[in-house]
């Protein structure tokens, strides 16, 4: 019988902004276990301040305490909970990450810029951060600019990845990579699955970065970014061979492709998709080139983090 376990938002059960292979799990799980995972969005410098009228959680103070007195060690943007073991899990096995359920996590989230960062810093050289109050009840937020312009949101996690290869040491959870990480696809929300493949024993899964909502591009650096807990459910698949990340939603399976030159990355992610499809047809990769080009979408998943992402969208039932 499947287990359910919950790892709540404190110092000991994060990172702030770096994957490693070397980190030690907080929790070490049999596959098909549900993992409760309390994660946190936000550095000290985009808390609102003091009489905004926004409440700052007790544990993300806590956790800001922590790592200015040094015991929680930052390298890249995001904090995030983990990570967690599977029992079994070998390099060549795929991480099955069933999204089942994503809840809001505070009442309000940021969005900003900064100089040198976003797809237009010529244009932007300064610093803004603005703090949008969110509704829970109605699930929408409420941005602060045109007198006010409500939005519906729609959460999911901004990174989510397994431990990266060990020769790759500690690495910023900035630029998403093979492991996963900061895919910032905002496709991947609650009932979605993500497969992720495993690098090292035990896989050592981590999810944090909550986006309320965010358009592909995520242009300015940020979505809607604010506290989630989400429900992970955590299953391997052994031997699968998988190389790079992918995903299903209910309607779509995709592909992803990362790079630090966006053509490179389209290229990557073309490439996963003519591989998946000739892998589950009997079509030939010419073929699969051209059945793309008629029937799969191709969007810019990010622009912002190093490594930009593009994902491949084949809807269900065209092939397979």
């Amino acid at each position: 019988m499947p287990a359910t376990h919950h790892i709540p938002a404190k110092a000991e059960n994060i990172r702030f902004g770096s994957f490693d292979a070397s980190f030690g799990p907080v929790l070490t799980v049999d596959s098909g276990d549900l993992v409760v995972l309390e994660c946190v969005s936000g550095g000290p410098e985009q808390m609102p301040p003091a009489g905004s009228g926004f409440t700052i959680p007790e544990k993300m103070t806590a956790i800001h305490q922590a790592h200015a007195e040094g015991r929680l060690p930052r390298l890249g943007p995001h904090l995030i909970t983990g990570p967690v073991a599977v029992k079994g899990a070998e390099p060549g096995d795929t991480l099955r990450v069933d999204i089942e359920k994503i809840e809001l996590g505070n009442d309000w989230g940021f969005c900003g810029f900064r100089p040198l960062g976003g797809t237009l810093p010529e244009d932007f050289p300064y610093r803004r951060v603005i703090h949008i109050p969110v509704d829970h009840a109605e699930r929408t937020c409420t941005v602060p600019m045109g007198g006010g312009i409500k939005l519906p949101l729609a959460p999911f996690f901004g990174v989510m990845g397994v431990a990266p290869p060990k020769d790759w040491g500690n690495i910023s959870t900035k630029e998403p990579r093979a492991h996963g990480g900061n895919l910032d696809n905002k496709e991947i929300g609650e009932g979605a699955t993500l497969f992720l493949p495993v690098h090292v024993p035990g896989a050592l899964f981590s999810a944090g970065d909550g986006h309320g909502l965010q358009g592909d591009g995520e242009v300015c650096i940020n979505a809607l970014e604010i506290c989630l807990t989400g429900h992970f459910r955590l299953t391997l698949e052994k031997g699968t061979g998988q190389l790079y990340p992918r995903a299903e939603t209910k309607t779509h399976f995709i592909t992803m492709g990362m790079h630090e030159d966006l053509d490179e990355a389209m290229k990557k992610a073309l490439r996963e998709m003519i591989s998946f499809i000739t892998s589950r047809t009997n079509l030939s990769a010419a073929d699969a080139y051209q059945f793309c080009s008629l029937a799969v979408d191709f969007h810019v998943t990010q622009t912002v983090n190093g490594e930009k992402g593009v994902h491949g969208m084949l809807k269900k039932g065209l092939l397979f």
